[in-house]
């Protein structure tokens, strides 16, 4: 089963997780077994199919996208630019990412809504990831070229490498897929925003699913950096609330090839299931933990960084019933039918959804602000998020602005409403399983607190 974690808390107050683990486990994380078929049961849809795939997922939320109304036009150039990853280990989120971007560009600029007068350009740069300095040259070069926002990064390393060039620069920084719990409390004088959770979601969903789903002992492989260190902490706390242990948790570096080490010393505490919290280096793990080694591939859960499509590097079955947590609900057709308009090779639609939102937030922003500077979109990133008019598309919510109305835009990604600090307070954490193809679908949605 899949499940959407509707996730309400402030950054500026420690979020009360445990308890919502609990009622997680005994509402929205009874998932149903590979053999079990779908049924309904007091307006609560579940679903899943002997074969884990694609046959067994239900469409997330339909969003339906509001038609671009008439609204003024006035000549002020809203000039952001993207640092978002086309090279490194994370290269694979890069392209529905860029394609978010450019979608939300190509919409404002068709609108000719508010001050913007559709004068909004974007200038793409590669971030690599932290065995590069790639990142920091982009973000160099941006700043040079009189940006007042940058969508990136999407890796959480990436992001700490530049985050003080650029808001320094007083420039605004949006990343879709930062989930550091370290952001929420990083001095950015207020310009780093995220349209994506921070893994105290995320992991504590992955680690009460994990024990959800009968596995009492735990084992964790895991990413050194502040994504990975951030996931694995949060993972072994829903583990421990949930009565389950974690036997081992061994990490790498990135840049690393050879994972023999942590595999073996992981294996040897015998876990029931293993959280694999990775980027690429997943494709070298999967062969020898699951092929070489022998572990059941459908007791290994993903995370965001690497739950992608493995139909081309996997033998058939490898990751059949396997599981894994991204945040954000699932790109509807209609959207993936948008993106596809931008870029039609695209295979992979994660954090295109909050890239699109991204933008779409700066650029109303910067029409409630009357400017496109940096300052003036910092000003009104959290008063475009909440308490206003409900909207939806940029247009909508434009005009709304040009007529005086205050608004709170709920994007493609979920209800996105930024608290002081630039954290979302609302957040869906979608549960996927993978099939015998090596690629993923989601289940059922529902909903639940972590408030608890």
């Amino acid at each position: 089963m899949s499940v959407f974690a509707k996730a309400k808390a402030s950054r500026s107050k420690p979020l009360s997780i445990v308890a919502g683990v609990a009622a997680f486990s005994a509402t929205a994380l009874l998932l149903a077994s590979c053999a079990s078929t779908p049924s309904t049961d007091g307006g609560e849809t579940t679903a899943a199919a002997a074969s884990c795939g694609p046959d067994a997922a239900t469409a997330a939320a339909d969003i339906t996208a509001v038609a671009p109304e008439a609204a003024q036009s006035r000549a002020t150039t809203l000039k952001i630019g993207s640092i978002l990853p086309t090279t490194g280990s994370l290269a694979y989120l890069g392209p529905p990412e860029i394609a978010g971007v450019d979608l939300a560009i190509d919409e404002i600029n068709a609108s000719q809504s508010g001050v913007l007068g559709g004068n909004a350009e974007v200038i793409h740069r590669d971030s690599g990831d932290t065995t590069t300095d790639i990142a920091t040259q982009s973000a160099t070069d941006l700043l040079s070229q009189g940006v007042s926002g940058i969508v990136g990064a999407a890796s959480s390393g990436v992001s700490f490498t530049f985050i003080d060039q650029v808001t320094g620069a007083q420039v605004v920084q949006v990343s879709p897929a930062n989930t550091s719990p370290d952001f929420s409390t990083y001095a950015d004088g207020g310009y780093y925003f995220r349209t994506a959770p921070s893994d105290v979601l995320q992991g504590r969903v992955l680690g009460n699913l994990m024990v959800g789903d009968g596995n009492t002992n735990v084992g964790i492989i895991y990413l050194n950096d502040a994504y990975g260190s951030g996931l694995e902490s949060n993972v072994t706390t829903a583990v421990e609330a949930a009565g389950g242990t974690v036997v081992a948790a061994e990490a790498f570096n990135e840049g690393d090839s050879q994972f023999s080490a942590q595999i073996d010393s992981v294996l040897a505490a015998d876990p029931d299931a293993i959280a694999l919290i990775a980027f690429d280096q997943t494709k070298v793990i999967i062969p020898e933990l699951v092929g070489t080694k022998g572990f059941d591939g459908s007791k290994v859960y993903f995370v965001d960084g690497n739950l992608a499509d493995y139909s081309a590097d996997f033998d058939k079955g490898v990751l059949n019933c396997a599981k894994g947590t991204l945040p954000g609900v699932l790109a509807d057709d209609s959207f993936k039918a948008k993106l596809l308009g931008v870029n039609p090779d695209l295979k992979d639609f994660s954090y295109a959804a909050e890239s699109y939102d991204a933008v779409n937030l700066m650029a109303l922003a910067a029409i409630a602000g009357g400017s496109a500077t940096g300052p003036a979109i910092q000003a009104n990133m959290q008063t475009v998020s909440e308490g206003g008019t409900k909207c939806t598309s940029f247009s909508e919510c434009a005009d709304l602005l040009a007529a005086g109305t205050d608004i709170d835009y709920d994007g493609i990604s979920g209800p996105i409403t930024f608290d002081e600090n630039g954290d979302p307070t609302e957040a869906y954490i979608g549960i996927y399983q993978y099939g015998q193809d090596n690629t993923y679908a989601p289940l059922n949605v529902e909903f639940g607190s972590l408030n608890g």
